[in-house]
């Protein structure tokens, strides 16, 4: 989490300084995502909530995305961090929303991505999906990697 703090101050004081809001929905970072952006004093200023959508159990239950939704769409792939960034952010009617997927380790995913894969997604007013490879199959350290990826993709969108 100290890793992770200092990025996550950063983005909350613009978060407060242009009075918007974020929601996040994670898998693969286990929550490490929306833990940073909590640890900051005063984050019910611009946090509005979040999921750790882990399974099609919790992506029907938390997120309301149907089974169906997903025919067209692999999960830990860009497109898959977009749809649960669209999501999150619409459901908890924040201005940002942050969508992050792929697969920590020590193996890879069913879907044939190597372990230290993960896509990641910002949706709002200037939208964007990115993917990153660590290389790796180190879960803790991945877990870490991908929180940070999400949280500087976030600042480079949020601009300033």
């Amino acid at each position: 989490m100290q890793t992770l703090l200092p990025i996550a101050q950063q983005l909350a004081a613009r978060l407060v300084a242009g009075r918007v809001t974020i929601a996040v929905a994670e898998s693969s970072a286990g929550g490490l995502i929306s833990a940073a952006l909590l640890a900051v004093p005063g984050a019910s200023a611009y946090f509005l909530g979040g999921a750790v959508v882990y399974t099609r159990q919790s992506r029907r239950l938390l997120l309301g995305i149907p089974d169906a939704a997903m025919d067209a769409i692999t999960p830990a792939t860009e497109a898959y961090a977009a749809l649960l960034a669209e999501t999150v952010r619409l459901r908890f009617g924040a201005d940002w929303g942050i969508g992050e997927t792929g697969a920590t380790g020590p193996t890879g995913s069913r879907y044939g991505y190597a372990a230290g894969h993960a896509c990641l997604a910002v949706a709002g007013p200037s939208p964007a999906a990115v993917t990153l490879e660590t290389g790796h199959g180190r879960r803790e350290a991945n877990m870490r990697a991908f929180a940070r990826a999400a949280l500087e993709l976030l600042g480079a969108r949020l601009g300033g």
